[in-house]
């Protein structure tokens, strides 16, 4: 591989680290940092319902306009205006920051998959490589730096925010934590002297300016030092781009004429559900409540780095195993968690009971994304894109639902929301699996016949 090459790549994957480092650190702290009204929870759900509609219209028309290098640079100023909005939060700063983000996170992801694509490409025909090979490699190396920004994040803003609770103060407020948390008793424990105090001024500010000064420096890494890639080649005239946009959408919605794919829904929008219950009710109700917001990095950093391992060992192991255990395993597992969070009541003694929750719904978590994706692009090989996009669009709307009614719920109810789209999910899951297996046997008993 070639040093332009190499260091292309590198300033790619690192840009994201850091700009990742930001937002996502930034993300599992907004229910507890910005509890008052929900305006934490709103701001989420309006960045992923931003981010729907961008990622379906806005990335053919950017990128032919600015080009990869340039839709990345603008696209991570989008998410730099998130982080300068939460200095000083309110219902106007913050939403509007949130809708700029969701307005540039489908052009940045898009941009970035087709930077490492046609760098890829170019480089195996120039060297006389397997194109897949050198774009699977290309992408490796990406995931590999940009998957550890998750740690960085959340531990930057535990030790920002390392402001030790006494525990006279968190018994106070006990009773209100875990399951039984509503939003009528959020609004007095935002009031109280307990763990879900509000975070000072000073340690807002100190965390915000180095999220700030990550995502800047993302954006000054990529525009001084990433090589701008020559797509001529595969350009067209606007027109043209119009089109494929249509055609794109289209697709989309085309796709759910396959019964397969509207049977898989629950199960896509599962991992939404799953995911947006981790990173803001659980973070609020359970460890900012009774450990303090400082605790909320750690926990999360344990979701990420499970979840990392557990993608890598699941994906080797299915080969071994199959699909459907391995579903199994993780309805088990999610089930279970859930059952548990419903009885359990959260204390500051059990310290070790809160990073192992995060731990094993990472781990189901992990084999729903790993499977589901892969299974996604076996069950409809001729018609990958649309099938994927349909995939980010029902993960985000997950995420949409569940920040959307955080604000009205208790979490009891969440739990059983939750569980509900779980069971429906896997069940029509299975009716999937067992309708490929007899199209299978069919087709298998035919040449039988036939020989």
């Amino acid at each position: 591989m070639e040093i332009k090459q190499i260091k292309n790549i590198l300033i790619v994957s690192f840009g994201f680290l850091l700009l990742f480092t930001a937002y996502g650190g930034l993300q599992n702290l907004q229910s507890s940092l910005n509890p008052e009204k929900g305006l934490g929870v709103a701001s989420l759900s309006v960045v992923y319902g931003c981010l729907i509609g961008s990622s379906l219209f806005l990335p053919p028309i950017i990128i032919k306009k600015i080009g990869c290098k340039w839709t990345i640079v603008a696209s991570m100023c989008c998410y730099v205006t998130y982080s300068i909005g939460n200095f000083k939060p309110n219902w106007y700063s913050l939403i509007i920051t949130s809708a700029i983000l969701g307005i540039g996170g489908g052009p940045l992801w898009a941009a970035k998959c087709t930077y490492l694509t046609a760098s890829g490409i170019k480089y195996a025909v120039k060297t006389g490589k397997e194109k897949i090979d050198v774009v699977n490699h290309y992408f490796g190396i990406f995931f590999l730096i940009y998957q550890s920004s998750g740690v960085w994040g959340n531990l930057i803003s535990s030790l920002v925010l390392e402001n030790p609770v006494k525990e006279t103060d968190v018994n106070r407020s006990l009773f209100l934590c875990g399951a039984k948390s509503c939003p009528v008793s959020s609004k007095s424990l935002d009031n109280s002297t307990g763990p879900t105090q509000s975070v000072s001024d000073n340690l807002r500010y100190t965390l915000m300016g180095i999220y700030t000064g990550c995502g800047v420096l993302a954006v000054i890494l990529v525009a001084v030092l990433l090589d701008q890639i020559d797509l001529s080649e595969e350009e067209k005239n606007e027109e043209e781009v119009e089109i494929s946009i249509w055609k794109s959408l289209l697709a989309t919605i085309r796709q759910l004429k396959d019964v397969r794919q509207c049977m898989l829904i629950p199960l896509t929008t599962f991992s939404g559900f799953q995911q947006g219950f981790i990173s803001s009710e659980y973070t609020k109700a359970y460890v900012t409540c009774t450990l303090g917001i400082h605790f909320v990095g750690y926990v999360m950093i344990c979701f990420g780095a499970t979840n990392s391992i557990c993608s890598l060992l699941f994906g080797k192991l299915s080969q071994y195993t199959g699909r459907i255990t391995l579903f199994m395993l993780a309805a088990a597992t999610s089930a279970s968690c859930i059952i548990a969070l419903l009885l359990w009541n959260p204390h500051p003694n059990q310290l070790a009971v809160f990073f192992i929750f995060p731990a094993l719904w990472s781990m189901s978590d992990a084999i729903c994304q790993t499977l589901l994706n892969a299974f996604y692009g076996v069950l409809f090989a001729d018609h990958k894109e649309a099938a994927f996009a349909n995939y980010r669009l029902w993960e985000s709307l997950g995420y949409v639902i569940t920040f959307a009614y955080s604000n009205f719920l208790c979490v009891n109810v969440k739990l059983y929301i939750v569980l509900s789209v779980m069971i429906l999910g896997m069940t029509l899951y299975l009716v999937v699996e067992y309708t490929e297996y007899k199209k299978s046997s069919t087709i298998y008993s035919r040449r039988s016949t036939k020989e």
